[in-house]
């Protein structure tokens, strides 16, 4: 009797996580999906430094990044990085500088509701009332 294959949501939870956390049955599965697909083994490379990047704070790596993937032949990647070309700075301060935007997007969230449930009913003004007192 064979063993199952893995679906690709886990196979991807292995490739996610960091290889020191994963237990030692499924590290050994995701080495024999990667022997079956090579493919996997640059995805896997590209995955893991670039989560590297993003938990040590090492912005300035993302140029090296984009010229490994470039040279590989995995199309979903070159999408990814096409978008981080076109504002490459906006990235590279995402991914070096400490401060985000989770202040600011708590209080969208917040406007977006409002506007939500008055769709149709008033115009700016009531909307900017509820805003203000709703703060």
């Amino acid at each position: 009797m064979t063993a199952r294959p893995s679906s690709p949501r886990t196979v991807a939870g292995w490739i996610l996580r960091r290889p020191e956390t994963l237990p030692e049955a499924d590290r050994l599965r995701l080495k024999t999906v990667r022997a079956r697909c090579p493919g996997l083994v640059a995805l896997t490379t590209h995955v893991r430094s670039f989560a590297a990047m993003l938990t040590g704070r090492r912005g300035e790596r993302l140029p090296q990044w984009l010229d490994a993937v470039g040279g590989d032949g995995l199309p979903g990647l070159h999408t990814l990085a096409a978008g981080f070309e076109r504002d490459r700075d906006a990235v590279i301060a995402g991914l070096t500088l400490v401060w985000n935007s989770g202040a600011v997007e708590g209080h969208v969230n917040r406007i977006k509701m409002l506007e939500r449930q008055m769709f149709g009913r008033a115009g700016f003004s009531l909307l900017r009332k509820r805003v203000l007192l709703a703060g």
